[in-house]
């Protein structure tokens, strides 16, 4: 897995029209497949009258195998492979596309359909916000009481979240850290402490 990778920060819709055929596309933050189904369900709930709402997710980090797609009733091959393609080649993980078609009258034939379809996921794509998902791991630090300044200095350089120290005969200082800092972290801090430092990891 991909130490660092985008993933969309808040759901995002746009809309095609082609051919008198309205083409709408939303994305959506889906960590897994649950709630990947989740939101599709609640879309289908929404579309009751749109003739296909195809779709295709990644569930992970852009290379993951844990994906799946749906020509939901188009001809096979023409929505949700076009769709699936688009998601792989964006780097974008944890992402659900699904296009919602209201037909215009015109059929656009299997071409203009694997069109229509990229298209409307690139541009659904195209102006979706992304944050950047950072894999973590947990540690804990024992050291004296005579490291705390510089600790608090050093941790100050690193990305770390949840940060909590506990004042005990020792201090035993918790934080989540970068994946990719672990080994310099770990490094600096036990330099800090002159080797005098229990340090544990968690995934």
């Amino acid at each position: 897995m991909s130490l660092s990778f985008p993933i969309p920060a808040q759901s995002h819709q746009t809309e095609l029209e082609i051919k008198r055929s309205r083409f709408l596309a939303f994305a959506a933050h889906t960590p897994n497949p649950e709630v990947a189904n989740h939101f599709l369900r609640e879309l289908r709930a929404r579309h009751l009258g749109a003739n296909h709402v195809c779709w295709a997710y990644i569930a992970g980090a852009p290379n993951s195998t844990l994906m799946s797609m749906s020509d939901d009733g188009e001809p096979s091959g023409t929505a949700g492979m076009p769709m699936l393609k688009v998601l792989q080649h964006s780097g974008i993980g944890e992402v659900t596309v699904a296009v919602v078609r209201y037909f215009g009258g015109t059929k656009l034939g299997t071409g203009g359909l694997q069109r229509a379809y990229s298209d409307a996921t690139s541009a659904v794509l195209a102006e979706l916000p992304v944050r950047h998902w950072v894999q973590r791991v947990g540690l804990t630090l024992a050291f004296d009481y005579g490291f705390d300044g510089g600790m608090l200095q050093l941790v100050s350089q690193y990305d770390c979240e949840q940060i909590h120290y506990d004042y005990q005969q020792q201090i035993v200082l918790t934080l989540q850290l970068a994946k990719a800092q672990q080994q310099a972290f770990c490094q600096q801090a036990t330099d800090l402490c002159a080797g005098k430092i229990v340090i544990q990891s968690s995934e």
